[in-house]
């Protein structure tokens, strides 16, 4: 009777955890290791503690970047030149500081603590920014200066750490294998970038006018507080955190694919690869087999040439990313010898003017999400819509026009200064609206849209499952390798089109030179690149 009674008891016990099981998501466990119901952890609520985390970083990152140009030129007394290579040398080691970011991450700490160490040393990083503004360098060589760049470098290691993590631990809360999560998670990389611009906008609008027109120590004090709140709201959200779980933990992700590498190089012609239940393998007409020695597994060679097969889309994209660098740059320089009156006593910022790219992203992201997206899914039956590769192409092109537009209106505005005899009068302010600005700014934000964040859900769909962070990571990469092409741009073009006494066209005194030419160079070579971009996007399988 008793051994009934237990047996009942069991019975029912079983079917109460059947339910349990079946709501269970795949591979996911929550903070202390157990698994998590659909039902209870992930998804939007999971995400928006996230998104909130990550708005409050890019309040902070575009509210020091957008204006960094007008400090260098201002109190630290840079010239044009010098100042735009700076802030693209920084912007750049920003961008490609998440690869390891993302090392760390997917080898050791994981997504979570990464972000949190990550969030500390930001917060370290603003708070030594805001002292390194209150000690008003102002002598290039003083250690003030040195100070302050050790500050800014400090934020782009941090940068490194939050964004790829931060992003893919967001897209980790979606499960793949439920159909009304997958779309979600489509839906996610927009929504993402949508609500990055609204904090971005009031970074722009409201920090700028600040580190202009009130204090630059409290324009970069702010971001620091706000980088604090962040962090306590993360940690907040860890009740309701999906955790991946690695399939073999003891085999370091970064490691087995290097390995594959390794073996390619010392032995091009023979590589030994191991399988479940198979010592031998053939792959790509190479004889494969092992002697005794320590192999590489067959997975292991077909995820090291995933990310070989990304590469190509990730460097055609890269003439694109020197284009999005100008928005913090150049396009500034225009605007400040612009009209940016709105009243007779006030007038905006030069840096503020970005707000119209945050604007346009904006716009665009719901236009896109709730226009252009279910007709495009009607028609192709395809949960993204449009492919992938699709929307990145569309994205360099509308690059191309990005630059054409900023060629054509600054050629307007050096006609305009030469008719007003201000040619020779750089500092005095040219009789033409800054809002001549405004569509290459808002172009930009639609070829963003496009471009980058489609980027970044191809890289994150294609890698290895144990290595999302690291495909976020190649996108930002491929923005820090385009702050460094801008760079090396700007070097090259300023050195060949002056001295003997000529101006540059990127010479301080903008009303001699010709950022135009520098726009239609940048445009000849955006054109090169997606010629290349469509082999390379047809050619992917």
């Amino acid at each position: 009777m008793a051994a009934n009674s237990a047996s009942a008891a069991e019975s029912d016990a079983m079917e109460a955890q059947a339910p349990l099981l079946v709501d269970a998501v795949k591979g996911c466990v929550d903070f202390k290791g157990r698994h998590v119901l659909h039902s209870k952890s992930g998804c939007w609520k999971s995400a928006s503690f996230i998104i909130g985390v990550e708005m409050a970083e890019r309040f902070a990152y575009y509210g020091i970047s957008s204006n960094m140009v007008t400090y260098l030129t201002g109190p630290l007394r840079q010239s044009t030149a010098a100042a735009a290579a700076n802030v693209n040398a920084w912007a750049g080691t920003t961008a490609l500081m998440p690869l390891l970011g993302a090392l760390v991450a997917d080898s050791f700490l994981g997504r979570f603590w990464t972000i949190i160490a990550a969030s500390l040393l930001y917060i370290l990083g603003l708070g030594s920014l805001s002292v390194s503004a209150a000690l008003n360098p102002s002598d290039s060589s003083s250690i003030d200066v040195i100070f302050f760049f050790f500050a800014l470098y400090l934020i782009a290691f941090a940068v490194g750490g939050h964004k790829p993590c931060l992003q893919a631990f967001g897209a980790d809360q979606f499960d793949d294998e439920n159909e009304k999560e997958l779309r979600s998670k489509s839906s996610f990389f927009n929504w993402w970038i949508f609500c990055l611009c609204i904090s971005t906008l009031v970074g722009l609008l409201a920090l700028t006018y600040i580190e202009e027109n009130l204090s630059w120590a409290l324009g970069f004090g702010i971001p620091c507080i706000v980088m604090c709140f962040a962090l306590f709201v993360f940690v907040l959200g860890i009740g309701t955190y999906r955790f991946r779980v690695q399939s073999d933990r003891r085999r370091n992700p970064f490691v087995r694919i290097a390995r594959v590498f390794v073996r390619r190089a010392a032995s091009p012609e023979r590589v030994a690869i191991e399988e479940e239940g198979t010592h031998f393998r053939f792959l790509d007409q190479a004889s494969l087999e092992s002697h005794g020695e320590e192999v590489c597994r067959v997975n292991d060679v077909e995820d090291a040439k995933a990310i070989l097969k990304l590469l190509p889309i990730c460097l055609a994209c890269v003439p694109f990313a020197a284009v999005y660098q100008q928005t913090t740059t150049l396009f500034t320089k225009q605007g400040v010898t612009m009209d940016r009156h709105i009243t007779s006593s006030f007038q905006v910022p030069a840096a503020a003017l970005q707000a119209f790219t945050a604007g346009s992203i904006i716009l665009f992201v719901p236009l896109y999400e709730c226009a252009l997206l279910p007709l495009a899914r009607a028609i192709s039956h395809k949960p993204t819509g449009i492919s992938l590769l699709q929307r990145i192409g569309a994205g360099l092109v509308s690059g191309i026009v990005c630059m054409v537009v900023a060629g054509v209106i600054e050629r307007k505005r050096l006609e305009t200064a030469l008719e007003h005899g201000l040619a020779d009068l750089p500092g005095e302010t040219v009789p033409m609206s800054a809002w001549w600005l405004i569509p290459q700014y808002l172009v930009m934000g639609v070829a963003d849209v496009l471009t980058f964040v489609g980027l970044q859900e191809f890289l994150y769909d294609q890698v290895p499952r144990e290595l999302k962070s690291m495909g976020l990571a190649l996108s930002f990469a491929v923005v820090g390798i385009g702050g460094f092409l801008s760079s090396f741009l700007v070097f090259v073009v300023d050195k060949a089109t002056g001295g003997d006494g000529r101006d540059s066209w990127l010479s301080d005194n903008l009303n001699r030179g010709h950022l135009d030419y520098f726009y239609w160079v940048l445009a000849g070579l955006n054109a090169l690149s997606l010629v290349c971009y469509i082999y390379f996007a047809k050619s992917y399988v």
